[in-house]
Parts: structure tokens; C-alpha cells; sequence
């Protein structure tokens, strides 16, 4: 019987884009962040401007030191047993995070294969049976069965199945088997 498919998004549902985010506006700018102070803000309200965001997102090797998100290595390795796992990150908004995300996930995902690795423009083209995703823009066209991750930027986001970590991803998606 054919497994059924999940495209995971990477930055903010694998890699902790946050944690990194508040860490170089402590070191690049002086500027401390705290987490409980940008829920539900976006991106551009919770880092000062899109200038500045876009100048830690387009730095030489953010996108490659980026930490893990909790459980989230163990959590694939389950999943994999029972899906078809794919990564899939929009990556070609910022063309130095390419060869980045690549070597990210061989460091720390190396038990997925090269071939479920999906760098694109738009999710949209995506046709798994579900999708998880910290941005709605990307949940609103999913082919499959949204759900959605966590973050900052969609605390009051409602719309969506919502998973908060890796333990609640794996019992909602071993539930649907």
C-alpha cells in the first residue's frame, strides 16, 4: 500500500527562525527581543522593519545556523516509518539560503533523501496529503490537509488544525493513518 505523503516546511517548523532572529538583533543591533512580546505580531512588527529583517535574512550563513526546533529530528524518524516525508521551503526569495537549507539538512536531517528536498518559489505547486506550515499563505493553497505550526507571527490565527510542537504533530498525523 502506498504511504501517504507530508511536505514539512522548514524555517519556523524545523529550524527555530525565532530563536535566531531575536539572537542577531541582541548581537548585530543591541536590541533585545523577548518572545512573549511578539505573539502575533508580524515578522516586520516583531523585528523592527522589513529593511532590517530582510538585511538578518539575506546575512551570509543565517539560514546555515540555524538551532533545530525542539523534538523535531526524532519526530521525523517516526513519521518516515508510516509517510512519504518531504521538505519543502520557499527558499528562492533569498538565493544565499539554497546551498544553506542543503547543507542544514544534511547536518541535521541526513536520513532524508536528497530527492524529498524541495527548494521552490511557491508552495502552491505542492500536492502532498498534508502539509505543515507556519504561514497561512502557504496552508491557504494546500492541496491536502493543512495544518499548521505554531509561531509568533500566527498565535491568532484560527483557521487551521494547529500542532504547537513536534509531540502534538506525530499524534495528530499517526491518528489520521
Amino acid at each position: 500500500m502506498k504511504k501517504k505523503s507530508i511536505a514539512i516546511d522548514m524555517d519556523g517548523v524545523l529550524a527555530d527562525v525565532e530563536a535566531h532572529l531575536i539572537a542577531y538583533f541582541e548581537r548585530d543591533f543591541g536590541i533585545t527581543i523577548l518572545r512573549e512580546d511578539i505573539q502575533g505580531l508580524t515578522e516586520e512588527e516583531a523585528f523592527y522593519g522589513r529593511e532590517k529583517v530582510m538585511s538578518v535574512l539575506n546575512s551570509k550563513d543565517f539560514f546555515r545556523t540555524l538551532p533545530v526546533i525542539e523534538d523535531a529530528v526524532e519526530s521525523l524518524k517516526l513519521l518516515q516509518e508510516e509517510f512519504e516525508v518531504y521538505i519543502v521551503s520557499a527558499a528562492t526569495e533569498f538565493p544565499l539560503s539554497l546551498n544553506e537549507k542543503i547543507e542544514w539538512l544534511a547536518e541535521h536531517f541526513p536520513f532524508i533523501n536528497w530527492q524529498n528536498i524541495v527548494l521552490c518559489g511557491s508552495k502552491s505547486i505542492i500536492n502532498t496529503d498534508y502539509l505543515i506550515d507556519d504561514h497561512p499563505k502557504n496552508l491557504d493553497f494546500c492541496m491536502g490537509k493543512p495544518i499548521m505550526f505554531t509561531a509568533f507571527h500566527n498565535a491568532k490565527k484560527e483557521n487551521y488544525l494547529r500542532v504547537n510542537n513536534w509531540k502534538e504533530a506525530v499524534a495528530v498525523l499517526k491518528e489520521a493513518v
